[in-house]
């Protein structure tokens, strides 16, 4: 494959403008790639039995076998080499480290993430390990899951077993990806599993996640060699109201309040926004903190891990000109700006990229971050070899890149990229009909065929280096 041009002159200038130790990597997560669910001692986790919910996600379809990387993981870390990445951000499955969730390490299960780390390391690559990435073992649900204050103290137990296996070999810890998702999907809107629909509960998760974190942050950094970092991973959106309106207005705090906010304060200020308890209050619910909490969830950081799809912009009364539902709750909706979309419905806005990362230097300064996660899905179209050349996904990239170095040229600590994603994947309530991957995944054969975007990240990679 000859080398790719995707980026405008402007975006190229940018582009150019990123250091040559600017970190490069591409990410994945266990239940989306792993398979072998029931391999090896691994227990069910809410996941597993979610997706045996009729119609809970599309297709019907499961992460049984997903990209089979369980069995072809050497392989697959080859294709993070050829993709030109220094680092590789993946997630350790909790039940199948400790199936349960309770008690002593699975040697079958740690043993292959012990290979995983040295299979990187073998090849020049840094494993970026990500601790939590949503597969809680079911157990663990089934005594009241994240909404229980119980499941912060066993994520931190889980956490050491981890970290005392992987330690010596590991620099670069991140404790959980995406809480938003886990709190609000999983317990709120009950799109994501566990599948539950409980504005409270979804609440005391964002609490005790955080509490999870920050208790598991503790114990490693105790026992952690000199050069370990330790993190978190965070997916926000820039929030503007569609108007000046009150009510406008209104609804784009709240949702930045929820988004942003609800996560960044505690974990950076060691409190929560005086105006979202307050919002929360107005619709009987408190926040589940006990004495000496936000000393725990405010253990320093090393880095921010940022997730960025888009950006959004809120209206404060619903279709019919209300400015509270049924329920006499408030009115927010998403209302778009007019822009081109993913395959997701995601509208491609690269420059409000720039404007999170801004937004967040300020108001958190001090904070090195890392993009852990930025990408696309496109309904791509394969050739009779079965390459893909994905204008719309490679385009992505070079807007989003340059977004980034544009963040850095205005001053913000952002330190690295990592592309989403590796590979075409399970992607949760989507199943298999959306594929974010630089790499194309056959699922019936397993065959893997860099994308061309893939290889334009190659080449971004290789002209950034100098080399």
């Amino acid at each position: 494959m000859t080398e790719t041009t995707a980026a405008t002159a402007e975006q190229q200038a940018l582009i150019d403008t990123l250091p040559p130790d600017f970190r490069w990597g591409v990410a994945t997560a266990a239940y989306q790639i792993e398979g072998a669910v029931s391999e090896d001692g691994r227990t069910p986790s809410i996941w597993d039995t979610f997706c045996r919910e009729p119609w809970a996600i599309d297709n019907n379809d499961n992460g049984d076998v997903a990209c089979d990387h369980y069995h072809r993981m050497p392989s697959d870390i080859g294709l993070v080499s050829e993709l030109g990445a220094d680092t590789y951000r993946f997630s350790v499955a909790w039940p199948r480290v400790q199936p349960r969730g309770r008690g002593g390490v699975n040697e079958a299960g740690i043993g292959f993430y012990d290979r995983l780390v040295d299979e990187t390391l073998n090849r020049g690559i840094t494993p970026w390990l990500t601790l939590y990435h949503w597969d809680l073992p079911q157990e663990l649900e089934d005594a009241g899951g994240w909404p229980a204050r119980d499941t912060a103290y066993r994520f931190a137990d889980y956490a050491m077993l981890v970290f005392d296996r992987l330690s010596d070999r590991v620099r670069h810890w991140t404790t959980l990806n995406e809480p938003w998702c886990s709190a609000m999907h999983g317990y709120v809107h009950g799109v994501m599993a566990p599948g539950r629909r409980d504005y409270a509960a979804g609440m005391h998760a964002v609490h005790h996640l955080l509490l999870g974190h920050g208790l598991a942050v503790q114990r490693m950094r105790e026992a952690a060699p000199a050069d370990t970092q330790f993190g978190i991973t965070l997916n926000m959106c820039t929030a503007d109201p569609a108007t000046d309106s009150p009510e406008d207005v209104r609804a784009a705090r709240q949702a930045d309040g929820l988004g942003v906010r609800i996560y960044l304060d505690p974990l950076v200020h060691g409190r929560y926004p005086t105006d979202v308890v307050e919002d929360l209050a107005a619709r009987g619910v408190r926040l589940p903190v006990q004495d000496g909490d936000l000393s725990v969830v405010s253990t320093p950081l090393d880095f921010l891990g940022v997730n960025y799809y888009f950006g959004q912009q809120f209206s404060g009364v619903d279709e019919s000109g209300s400015a509270v539902d049924s329920d006499g709750v408030p009115a927010s909706r998403v209302v778009p700006f007019g822009e081109p979309t993913t395959a997701m419905g995601w509208e491609i806005l690269p420059g409000k990229f720039t404007e999170l990362l801004t937004r967040l230097g300020r108001d958190y300064p001090g904070l090195p971050m890392y993009i852990t996660e930025n990408g696309s899905a496109f309904d791509d179209d394969p050739d009779s070899s079965g390459f893909v050349r994905d204008d719309g996904r490679t385009a992505y990239l070079a807007s989003h890149i340059a977004a980034v170095a544009a963040a850095r040229q205005a001053g913000v600590d952002v330190r690295g990229y990592f592309a989403w994603s590796l590979l075409d994947n399970f992607e949760w309530a989507y199943g298999y009909a959306k594929r974010f991957g630089l790499i194309r995944v056959d699922y019936e054969t397993q065959a893997r065929t860099i994308k061309q975007s893939g290889y334009f990240y190659r080449d971004t990679v290789r002209r950034v280096r100098g080399s």
